[in-house]
């Protein structure tokens, strides 16, 4: 993954041969025209638990019409980081309740989520 910089406080990842663009928020400096990294952080949450709740209902032919996905986030206020991150399945109106934990268990296995909870090491080098 190569992150460059387009200019003002843009700061983009090439990956995969896409390009995920981000920016600041103006009140932060920037243009407010592409979600800050950290609102793309938790958008990875959203989406991985999105994804594996979907391919969920998917393998057993289970309606998805109306399935989503909402985090709920509550912040330490001295840190401004999230404390907590609730996902809240919202279920298709005729979802069978037999499979209400087994959805459960299945959106809990996002990696991106299973990363955080078993953090790998960081470090930063110059070249």
């Amino acid at each position: 993954m190569k992150i460059t910089f387009p200019g003002g406080v843009a700061v983009n990842a090439e990956v995969g041969g896409f390009t995920v663009r981000t920016d600041q928020p103006q009140q932060a400096g920037g243009e407010g025209a592409a979600p800050s990294p950290f609102d793309l952080f938790l958008a990875s949450l959203g989406t991985c638990a999105g994804f594996f709740a979907l391919r969920f209902c998917q393998q057993r032919d289970l309606p998805t019409e109306g399935l989503s996905l909402e985090l709920d986030i509550e912040r330490d206020p001295e840190k401004k980081l999230p404390s907590r991150v609730r996902f809240v399945i919202n279920l298709p109106q005729d979802f069978p309740e037999k499979y209400h934990s087994a959805i459960i268990r299945a959106t809990d296995q996002c990696a991106v989520k299973r990363s955080i909870a078993d953090p790998p090491e960081f470090e930063v080098v110059t070249k």
